[in-house]
């Protein structure tokens, strides 16, 4: 009996695993969906979103690359992260068992009763939705000498062959 219970509980993981997972590089369809999205704020400064499941890494280089090519499309040559924002942790997903133990006690219809139990679980829920916003400021010429400031052609070749 425990045995189909495993199969069962094995091929719904693998199931909801494989579709919650990080899609190919893109702009965002959809309000909710993965994908790119960016705002101009002034004629240097962009908001830059990424917006994926699971681990952060990956999210947060998309969203890398996404700056480098909208740098390099509007004619500059390297970007400045001024601000950045990462709502995520790493993967969540997967089969997670668990064990819990609990003991109560009470009253019915004038009797005392008490009891023990222990519990299993498995989560299989997939990856946590992740997101990076970064704010850049762009510029051409002389790259400024700080450690937030990317050249955007070496980002967009490393990362572009990357993914």
């Amino acid at each position: 009996m425990i045995r189909p219970f495993v199969v069962v509980a094995s091929a719904a993981a693998l199931l909801v695993a494989a579709c919650a997972s990080l899609s190919p590089y893109g702009p965002q369809m959809g309000g909710s969906g993965q994908g790119y999205s960016e705002q101009r704020i002034e004629s240097d400064r962009w908001r830059v979103t990424y917006r994926g499941v699971g681990d952060p890494g990956p999210v947060a280089d998309y969203a890398l690359l996404r700056a480098a090519e909208l740098t390099l499309q509007n004619g500059d040559e390297w970007f400045e992260v001024t601000q950045r924002w990462i709502d995520g942790r790493p993967s969540q997903g997967g089969v997670r068992p668990s064990v819990s133990i609990g003991a109560g006690s009470g009253s019915y219809g004038g009797y005392r009763t008490s009891g023990v139990g222990v519990g299993l679980g498995l989560n299989i829920s997939g990856d946590q939705p992740t997101s990076t916003v970064m704010e850049i400021r762009t510029g051409d010429g002389p790259r400024p000498d700080r450690p937030e400031v990317y050249d955007a052609r070496s980002v967009r070749d490393s990362l572009g062959a990357r993914y």
